[in-house]
């Protein structure tokens, strides 16, 4: 079990502290409006009402205790990159942002940001790439030069083991797991006997070059 703090309690903030809780781990919540704090109240562990601009509130949450802080304050944006720097100096260990805009996003990595998401950018992009590729169910990027997908089984591997098809030496992707949607059962790191379905979800990883090989594939 882990322990989290979530700075901000707009719905992105809210959605990750629930979720978080609903895993069964600690969560503290700070937020410097209390009307936005009674909803979640009997959502996650505890919750603070306090300004995290000021550096006296933010040092008695005793950050370092976290596995992870959780600034989602990307509205007020000096609000959220003063926040960042003083998480950085207090010994945060690792430190998650929501940013309002690119700009935003490259300040905060560079004061030390260790992850920051554009939950709009990041959905529109995956959006657009399941409109355009039928057979991408989800995408994430990992990097500029790294994704993750979900896919269908593409109609020339359906029937064929792992190793026939060849995965990694034909194509240069990795096969992470394999869900069978009538069973529901997810074969994680399956192996080269492993025969591919119909109705099996691929979870691939890979360069975006060898990607877009894979999801053209008839």
């Amino acid at each position: 079990m882990g322990s989290y703090l979530v700075i901000g309690m707009g719905r992105f903030g809210s959605a990750v502290a629930t979720e978080l809780h609903n895993m069964k781990h600690d969560v503290l919540v700070v937020d410097n409006h209390e009307e936005n704090i009674t909803d979640i109240v009997n959502h996650v562990t505890d919750v603070i009402i306090g300004d995290v601009k000021d550096e006296t509130v933010l040092r008695s949450l005793g950050v370092k205790n976290f596995d992870c802080v959780i600034v989602s304050i990307a509205d007020a944006m000096e609000d959220s990159i003063l926040a960042t720097i003083m998480l950085k100096e207090m010994g945060a260990e690792k430190i998650v942002c929501k940013a309002q805009n690119e700009w935003h996003s490259k300040i905060l990595s560079q004061i030390g940001a260790d992850k920051i998401i554009r939950p709009e950018y990041d959905m529109g992009k995956r959006v657009a790439h399941s409109l355009v590729q039928k057979n991408i169910i989800d995408y994430l990027d990992l990097s500029p030069d790294y994704s993750i997908l979900e896919m269908t089984t593409p109609v020339n591997w359906i029937d064929k083991s792992i190793s026939k098809i060849d995965l990694r030496r034909k194509y240069g992707v990795t096969l992470i797991s394999v869900r069978n949607t009538e069973t529901d059962v997810v074969n994680f790191s399956p192996n080269a006997d492993t025969v591919l379905c119909k109705c099996d979800i691929l979870t691939v990883l890979g360069s975006k070059r060898k990607l877009a090989v894979v999801t053209n594939l008839q």
